[in-house]
């Protein structure tokens, strides 16, 4: 039997420009090694959109498994779900788990506030964006915020905010990889 190879993709420019260190690989190398895995390889990519599907079409293309970090948010520079989709030749929609995950973080942070709770505002509308994935994908549970990331062809797209994505690599690792 041959033993997959782990990999990390960090994406961001936050990371590249030095504003914000790079926490990432060494809770995965943490968590692998509790795992008697290891860390194969790791990539660092800006956020930008034709670097971010390059990057991923070389990936989907090794039977690796691969954790991304990064890009999912609902800012403007969030490209990773895009660009998820685009190496793969897939459309991008809101996935029907995601929407009731997003729907009800919106409830539960409006705090009996009517308009904050409205889910037509343009605020709340906009929040759904981060559920739109791949097309055939499946979630990966967000214990933090409940804002899931998405799983497709042994890749696991998580937020780039460590706290969010190391309890969210875990999971994935025992849940995929035991």
């Amino acid at each position: 039997m041959t033993h997959k190879k782990f990999r990390l993709i960090v994406v961001g420019d936050e990371i590249l420009s030095g504003k914000r260190q790079d926490k990432h690989m060494s809770k995965m190398i943490e968590l692998l090694n509790e795992r008697g895995l290891s860390l194969h390889q790791v990539e660092y990519v800006g956020d930008d959109r034709e670097a971010i599907t390059s990057v991923l079409k070389k990936s989907f293309a090794t039977d690796d498994v691969v954790f991304s970090t990064g890009g999912i948010g609902a800012t403007p520079d969030d490209h990773t779900r895009a660009c998820a989709a685009k190496a793969l030749g897939l459309t991008i929609a809101l996935h029907p788990q995601a929407k009731v995950l997003i729907a009800a973080r919106i409830q539960a942070t409006a705090e009996g506030n009517p308009n904050k709770a409205d889910l037509n505002t343009p605020e709340n509308q906009h929040r759904f964006k981060m559920g739109e994935f791949p097309l055939g994908c499946e979630i990966i549970p967000n214990p933090y915020n409940q804002i899931p990331g998405f799983r497709l062809h042994e890749h696991h797209f998580l937020p780039g905010f460590p706290v969010m994505a190391a309890p969210m690599m875990a999971w994935c690792l025992d849940q995929h990889y035991a």
